[in-house]
């Protein structure tokens, strides 16, 4: 499930027009790289993919020292959801609207998210394909 969705992300992206590919799998830090239209440095993005479930026990996290740009969520049908949902943020923005547990907990490095408020804690970037920093460029 995890190369598919890194590689549906991949796609999604290049169809954007910005080129990008699968990274090698275990690759460090971040699976697909993509390099935006208007130039500059390549972007690393992580892909975190989940089968879509409710309730208070179903998370997307990351490591806060996990080293990428961007960080593309796949939400697969599942529990109500009947379709593929992608979002695709950028780094600052993760990391300011995760959850995060005090700095004195054994996961104090973990950022998360319930799977069932990611549509409302990041809607403004669902199927962000051009990588847009303030997310919406995709949508009409």
């Amino acid at each position: 499930m995890g190369d598919a969705c890194e590689m549906v992300v991949a796609g999604e992206l290049t169809l954007a027009g910005i080129p990008a590919m699968k990274m090698p799998d275990n690759w460090p830090g971040y699976d697909v790289i993509a390099q935006p239209k208007e130039g500059g440095i390549p972007q690393r993005i992580s892909v975190k993919s989940r089968t879509f479930k409710r309730g208070s026990d179903t998370f997307v996290s990351y490591e806060a020292k996990d080293e990428f740009d961007w960080l593309a969520i796949v939400l697969l049908p599942g529990a109500d959801q009947a379709r593929r949902r992608i979002f695709v943020v950028p780094r600052d923005v993760a990391d300011q609207r995760a959850s995060r547990d005090r700095p004195t907990s054994k996961d104090a490095d973990s950022r998360y998210w319930r799977q069932d408020r990611i549509s409302e804690v990041l809607a403004e970037y669902e199927d962000n394909f051009c990588l847009s920093r303030t997310g919406h460029a995709l949508r009409s």
